[in-house]
Parts: structure tokens; sequence; C-alpha cells
């Protein structure tokens, strides 16, 4: 697959410049979103993970349920589902969504936010927990056997899977994070290794760290990145920065009083959001249209950098990033449902029909 866009699920309406509103689950209102990010063209949605959030493997389920060819990347975070339990639960909803599901591990970047669950593992623990959990996910789905595992995070005898992923005895696996031992993990596991919406610089400089990880594991040619980012689209790039603008305005009014951020350290902890802090000091513009305007405000809460433009100019950002070796695009607006139809109507095509002309045109150079 030479371009991958992902979109993201919620079981509730709810984003910066929206308060939650209805029920915290909200079948119908999921529903609609997974409906709305397959009609628009995406090729998964995220659901994603926190120490408040809904089950992920009830709402990767119901997704699949309710959509046909939609994937779906469920993240989910080690240390509290054992590795061989997890790798059934995760092989078994592959086969229920027809092989449509993907798995992105966090390991997890703030204590206070893991301690809520009960974990008190340090930052340098919990990757290697990572790492750990991740051979015996593998193994438990690629064994011809039974097998047995001693390690310091896991210890079992015997275990032989039932139940394999549908393709391949493998799913799709990301993964995030932007600490060395975060990036060694990456380069060991991941397929897809997953960056929040940074300069252009700092893509460049963690996509050779990372593939430097993964060339000692012989991996330098496997290993695939993603890149997080919130579009805003209008016809005119006057239009498109004034809608920043009362984006921005609405947020600052809202972000106070919603719990999802009130709730947030006021100094991120983990490396991802400290590196979006520093993007955003440079600027609330940094390579002629990335946005920092909202991860300013929200001390990099998670994917808060945006590409503002025409489609046409957002498209020729996204291509630039794509040159770096970023073949997905995680992208989200502030109306869930709206922003992914846009997305859908008048950037993924210009996108795909951009890559597929330059690939055809790399082609023809090699022949």
């Amino acid at each position: 697959m030479s371009i991958e866009f992902i979109g993201f699920s919620a079981t509730q309406e709810v984003t910066e410049t929206l308060l939650p509103q209805g029920p915290v689950v909200n079948k119908s209102f999921l529903a609609a979103v997974a409906n709305a990010h397959e009609y628009a063209g995406f090729d998964r949605v995220l659901v994603a993970h926190s120490s408040a959030s809904v089950d992920g493997f009830q709402v990767a389920s119901y997704i699949a349920s309710q959509t046909e060819k939609l994937g779906i990347l469920l993240a989910h975070r080690p240390g509290f589902v054992a590795p061989t339990l997890a790798a059934r639960q995760l092989a078994t909803l592959d086969h229920f969504s027809d092989g449509r599901i993907g798995v992105h591990i966090i390991s997890g970047g703030d204590d206070t936010e893991q301690q809520r669950d009960g974990d008190y593992l340090d930052h340098n623990q919990r990757y290697q927990r990572s790492d750990e959990f991740l051979d015996v996910v593998k193994k438990t789905w690629t064994s011809e056997g039974p097998f047995d595992h001693e390690g310091t995070n896991y210890r079992l005898k015997g275990q032989n899977a039932g139940v394999r992923p549908l393709r391949n005895q493998h799913l799709p696996i990301y993964f995030g994070g932007s600490s060395d031992a975060a990036i060694e993990v990456a380069g060991k596991h991941a397929d897809v290794y997953a960056l929040w919406g940074e300069s252009l610089a700092q893509v460049a400089d963690t996509i050779a760290r990372v593939r430097a990880a993964a060339a000692r594991y012989g991996r330098a040619d496997k290993i695939r990145f993603s890149l997080s980012l919130r579009p805003v689209l209008a016809a005119t790039e006057e239009a498109a920065w004034a809608k920043a603008d009362a984006i921005l305005a609405a947020a600052t009014e809202r972000v106070k009083h919603n719990v999802h951020f009130s709730k947030r350290p006021q100094e991120p902890e983990n490396i991802g959001a400290k590196r979006l802090l520093e993007t955003a000091a440079q600027g609330n513009v940094v390579d002629e249209r990335l946005w920092t305007g909202i991860a300013t405000l929200t001390k990099a809460a998670g994917n808060s950098t945006g590409l503002v433009g025409t489609p046409e100019q957002v498209r020729d950002a996204l291509l630039k990033y794509w040159e770096l070796g970023v073949t997905t695009f995680l992208i989200r607006g502030f109306d869930p449902i709206q922003d992914a139809l846009q997305y859908g109507r008048e950037l993924i095509p210009l996108v795909r029909a951009a890559v597929a002309d330059r690939e055809a045109q790399a082609s023809r150079l090699a022949a």
C-alpha cells in the first residue's frame, strides 16, 4: 500500500471545540462516525485508549459490525491483559471483522495517567514490558506447537493458541513513542511507527532514528511511518486561516470546561508531547502551514497540530512528508463527521492521485 489514511472513532461527540454531547457510549453516533469514514474512503479508523476510556475491544467489534470494508486500528496498552490472552482476543476480533484489525501499541508516557489503572512501572520499564509483551504476542500467533516463556514481566508454560490472525498469522503492529527506549522497541517490532504532527525537520530526524534502530534487527526496509495531523480546509487560504482562528477561539473557551483536558498535567511528561511543544515554540505557523495553536493551548494533548490551507495546499504539505518516507496519515478534524466527509471529498482523492502519479513517474524512470 503506497498511501494509507486513518481516521478517528469515538463513542461520544466531543472535541476541543465541542463539550461532551450525549451518553458516553452512544451507539448511533459511533455507527455514524464509522460509516462516514468508510464512505469518505479512509482505510482505517483509530480506536483510542486512555485510563478513562471505554473498552476498545468492544468498540472495535461494534465498528466491524456496522461497516463492510473499513479497517480498525485498536490501541492497546500492555500491562493489564496477559499477552497470550491479548493475542487471542486480537486474533478472534480479526476473524469476526474478516481481517480488518490492526493493533496500535501504546506503552504510556505519563506516570500519573498510568497510575490511575494501578501501573507503577517507570518509563523505561514500561517500554521493556512492551518489548516482552510483543515477543509473547507474536509467538502466540506463530508457534507451531506449545511454547514456554520466562521473562521479566511474564511467565507461562505450554501456551498453544487455538485461534491465530486470519492472514499470515500476523496483524499489522503500529507503535508510538518518541523516547530512545520507545524507538528501540519500535525498531524491533513495529510494522508502522507513528509520529505526532511535527515539523519536517523533526520528522526527518525521527525517521532516521527509527530506521537506524530497525536496521539493528535487519528490518530497515520493512518499517513504515505514520503522521498524525488535524487538517483545516477551505476554498481559499485566507478562509482556511480564518477557520483555524475560529477553531482556536472556540477551543480556548471550551477546553477549560472539558474534563478530558482539565485532568491533564500542566506540563506533559512524554517525549512526544514535549517535541510538539518544541515545534509550537517556533511560532503559530511552522513550515509554511503547520499550525500549532491547538498544541499550545492543550499542552500538546495528543494529535494537536494541523495543516491549514486549501485542499491543494494541504495536499502539497502532505506530499512533503510523503517524500520523507511517511506513507500513513492519521487525520481528524474538530467536527468528527463533517470533517471526515470533507476530507473524503476534497483531500484524500487529491493525495492518492498525486502519490499514484509520482509512483508511476518513478516506475517509468526506473524502466
